[in-house]
C-alpha cells in the first residue's frame, strides 16, 4: 500500500543549511514530515520554526556526524523516536581542497568520515525499519567530483566517488528488501560550503545552483512510484562545470 505524502516521514542530514535545509522545506512544503539532523540545535530550531509556520511537521535531532563512532545508534534512536522512516536523505558534507601531498592524514581521515562513513553508519541505523516495513527510499548527495578529477580537491573527490560506490553496492543488496536507493550528483551549488575555513575557492556563485533547485531534484526522485527508481541524476548550471 503507497502511503498519502502526509503519513510518510523522512529524515534530512545536514538539514540546518543549505542543500540539506532547502530540502526540508522542499519535503514539509509536499506534506511529509521532516526530521532534520544536524549539529547546531539552535540552526536546526530556527528551520523547525520556518517549517512549522508554512504548517509542515518537523523534529530536531542535534547529531555530530563526525563521531561516526556514535552515528548508527543515535539514527537508530531517532528513527524510533520520530516514529519510523520512509525517506532517509544523506546529505551531510564537507568540503576540502588541498593537493594531495599535501593532505594530512588527519584531514583525509576527517573528510572521508563525515562524506562517507558517516553515510554508511546513518544507513545500517536506519535499515532495521526499512527492512521490517519492506520498503524505504534512500537517497545520497554526492557530487559531479565523484566522476570527475578536480586539482586541490583530491580528498574530496574520494569521498565522493565511494559514496557513489556505496549506493550502487547497496542498491543491490538492499532491492530485495523492497528499498531503493538513488544517487543526486550535483554540480557547484550556493551553499555555506564555500565559506567554510577548509576550503579555498574563488568562484562566482551567482551562477551556481541554488539549494532550492537541487531540493526540488531530491523531492522529485523520492515521489517516484515505489517501483520506479532513479539510479543517478546528475544537476548542473546551465554554464557548465567551473
Amino acid at each position: 500500500m503507497t502511503l498519502s505524502l502526509s503519513e510518510q516521514r523522512a529524515i534530512i542530514t545536514g538539514a540546518s543549511s543549505g542543500i540539506g535545509r532547502a530540502t526540508a522545506m522542499a519535503f514539509a512544503k509536499a506534506g511529509i514530515s521532516v526530521a532534520l539532523v544536524s549539529r547546531s540545535q539552535e540552526k536546526l530550531e530556527t528551520v523547525a520554526l520556518e517549517i512549522k509556520k508554512i504548517g509542515g511537521q518537523a523534529k530536531v535531532y542535534p547529531l555530530d556526524l563526525a563521531l561516526i563512532e556514535n552515528v548508527s545508534e543515535r539514527m537508530g534512536s531517532i528513527t524510533k523516536d520520530f516514529g519510523g522512516v520512509d525517506i532517509l536523505v544523506n546529505n551531510a558534507g564537507m568540503g576540502y581542497t588541498q593537493s594531495l601531498a599535501e593532505t594530512s592524514l588527519e584531514n583525509w581521515q576527517k573528510v572521508l568520515d563525515i562524506n562517507l562513513t558517516s553515510v554508511l553508519e546513518s544507513v545500517k541505523g536506519v535499515l532495521p525499519q526499512m527492512r521490517r516495513q519492506k520498503k524505504g527510499t534512500i537517497i545520497n548527495v554526492a557530487s559531479i567530483a565523484a566522476r570527475n578529477a578536480f586539482g586541490n580537491w583530491g580528498a574530496y573527490c574520494v569521498s565522493k566517488a565511494g559514496l557513489v560506490s556505496f549506493s550502487e553496492v547497496l542498491a543491490l543488496e538492499e532491492r530485495v528488501n523492497g528499498i531503493r536507493v538513488m544517487i543526486i550528483s550535483p554540480g557547484s551549488v550556493n551553499t555555506p560550503l564555500w565559506d567554510s575555513e577548509t576550503v579555498d575557492a574563488d568562484f562566482d556563485r551567482t551562477l551556481m545552483l541554488t539549494p532550492e533547485t537541487v531540493a526540488q531534484a531530491i523531492l522529485q526522485a523520492a515521489l517516484l512510484p515505489a517501483e520506479a527508481v532513479i539510479s543517478e541524476m546528475t544537476i548542473m548550471p546551465n554554464v557548465g562545470t567551473f
